[in-house]
């Protein structure tokens, strides 16, 4: 396989909300500048109704973002475009189309990425917490809650009956 290139950082932030945040491309591609809050060295996206703090080299990556966003069509102040990821097209984001296949450029399917992050999350948050952080709807949460754990107990349940 021949080495791949470094990602540029838009790839490199995308990629990494899809891993650790389970965001589809289109939900990425919407983000603007003011999803991303940077007080006391921290930095916190607002994903769902509860901003996440960025763990390292994320939090840095976004920054850089937000200093540097530029679109593919846009002239003249850079403060004027609101989207984190900017499109060909003036005032327009970058299609969810094209993010998928940068990201996917780089060895990412998001699909399964972010069902695995999902399964994830919901092992380690309540239902509640997980629905919050991203922005999915509490059954959601719940339905992958029930996934993650259902099998752990089923199988305990298996193992304590057991003579």
């Amino acid at each position: 396989m021949p080495a791949a290139h470094s990602p540029i950082p838009e790839d490199r932030v995308a990629g990494l909300l899809i891993l650790l945040y389970a965001r589809w491309p289109s939900a990425v591609s919407r983000l603007t500048g003011e999803h991303v809050e940077h007080h006391d060295h921290e930095v916190r996206l607002r994903l769902g109704r509860e901003p996440v703090v960025l763990p390292e080299p994320l939090a840095g990556l976004t920054l850089q973002l937000v200093a540097s966003r530029r679109g593919h069509a846009a002239i003249g102040d850079k403060g004027a475009l609101p989207w984190l990821f900017p499109g060909g097209q003036p005032g327009r984001p970058i299609s969810s189309y094209q993010l998928g296949r940068r990201v996917r450029q780089l060895g990412l399917q998001p699909g399964q990425a972010r069902s695995t992050a999902l399964f994830q999350l919901a092992t380690e948050l309540p239902a509640a917490v997980l629905a919050k952080m991203l922005g999915i709807h509490i059954s959601v949460a719940v339905a992958w809650q029930r996934t993650s754990s259902g099998d752990w107990a089923t199988y305990a349940a298996e193992v304590s009956r057991r003579t």
